[in-house]
């Protein structure tokens, strides 16, 4: 872990433009368990006989909005999340490093709850609700601490999350940001994600800069690009790294 930690510091020390690209693996030290591990949200038992990608689709949402906000609240709710390493030190090295972005798939907003600002939310974020039918936005806490549709009281539209659901297209103009940060970089730094969801994987084609970084657990598709790669504890050696 030593070495490893010197041989990343180096790299981002020597760097002028950062993109932290990250995954559900980022927010696992928090409590938030990820998708497609043994014990992720994927593999939970179910009580029900639609699969979690259905109920967490667009489709589910508008034919069985009771189902799907019961699903969210007892799933995707987690009150007592806090930053854990991983996003407190990112937190610090956009301090230090200003021209620094966080691009995240996670939905849960701790990077910005550790204060980090240049974040883009390419899967959007549980932490904004809006009504379907105004589009007037709403805050979360009326949607966590009531019980069953929320509903807009200007106009009786259901209130959605603004996170872009299976059915849906990424928002092209957040995805835009990303590749264009992605493409200025000089340093990618890419932790806790299996980089087998597209389009969100993709966006490292896009990198033309000097050196990618890869931490995970487990090697993923991309492992063959990187300069370096390290199969280990990502809060860990980010908070050495980066001191």
């Amino acid at each position: 872990m030593e070495e490893n930690s010197k041989i990343l510091k180096k790299l981002i020390d020597e760097a002028n433009q950062i993109v932290f690209f990250g995954g559900a693996g980022v927010s696992t030290g928090s409590g938030i368990p990820d998708f497609r591990s043994a014990t992720g949200l994927y593999n939970r038992e179910n009580k029900t006989s639609y699969s979690p990608e259905t109920m967490l689709s667009y489709d589910f949402m508008i034919d069985h909005p009771e189902g799907f906000y019961a699903y969210k609240r007892e799933n995707l709710h987690f009150p007592d999340a806090k930053p854990n390493a991983a996003h407190l030190a990112l937190a610090r090295l956009e301090e230090r490093k200003p021209n620094t972005t966080i691009v995240t798939q996670n939905i849960d907003g701790l990077h910005q709850k550790a204060g980090s600002d240049n974040v883009l939310e390419i899967h959007g974020s549980m932490q904004r609700f809006y009504c379907m039918k105004c589009k007037r936005d709403y805050p979360a806490d009326l949607v966590w601490e009531g019980q069953g549709v929320p509903r807009c009281p200007a106009c009786g539209g259901m209130i959605r999350p603004d996170v872009v659901l299976y059915g849906e297209m990424l928002d092209y103009r957040v995805m835009g940001k990303a590749q264009s940060v992605i493409r200025r970089a000089d340093l990618l730094i890419v932790g806790g994600t299996s980089l087998v969801v597209y389009p969100a994987a993709g966006l490292l084609q896009y990198f033309r800069g000097e050196a990618l970084v890869l931490i995970n657990r487990d090697s993923t598709p991309y492992d063959y690009m990187a300069t370096v790669v390290f199969n280990e504890d990502l809060g860990d050696l980010l908070d050495k790294a980066i001191g």
